[in-house]
C-alpha cells in the first residue's frame, strides 16, 4: 500500500489540524458510513504520533501520514491517495486499486 498526499491536502492538514514538522496523523477504517470500496465502513483520521506499528507511512512537508498494521484489512488491495476538495474545504480520499493481495 502507498500513501499519497497532494500539497493542498497536506496545507489544508497543517493548517486546519495544527499539525506541524514531526505530527503523525493515522488513517483508519470505522464503522458506519461508506466508502468507494466498503459498505458500512468509513475511513477516519487522528492525530497520533506513535508509527511504530505502521503498515504504511509516508513523509509530506514534515508530517508523517500513516496506517497501522490493524488497519491493513481496510485498504487492502489500494493505495490511498489524499487529496483536497475546495468545494467541501476537506480532504478527498481517492482509492486506487493496486495488485496487493
Amino acid at each position: 500500500m502507498k500513501i499519497t498526499v497532494t500539497d493542498k491536502a497536506s496545507k489544508w492538514f497543517k493548517d486546519d489540524m495544527g499539525l506541524d514538522d514531526g505530527s503523525s496523523l493515522r488513517f483508519y477504517g470505522k464503522v458506519y458510513g461508506n466508502t468507494p470500496v466498503h459498505d458500512g465502513f468509513s475511513l477516519a483520521m487522528t492525530p497520533d504520533g506513535d508509527t511504530s506499528d505502521a503498515y504504511a507511512l509516508t513523509e509530506k512537508d514534515g508530517v508523517n501520514y500513516y496506517v497501522t498494521e490493524a488497519d491493513e484489512w481496510f485498504f487492502k488491495g489500494y493505495d490511498l491517495e489524499v487529496d483536497y476538495d475546495a468545494k467541501h474545504d476537506g480532504p478527498q480520499y481517492n482509492y486506487i486499486q493496486n495488485n496487493e493481495l
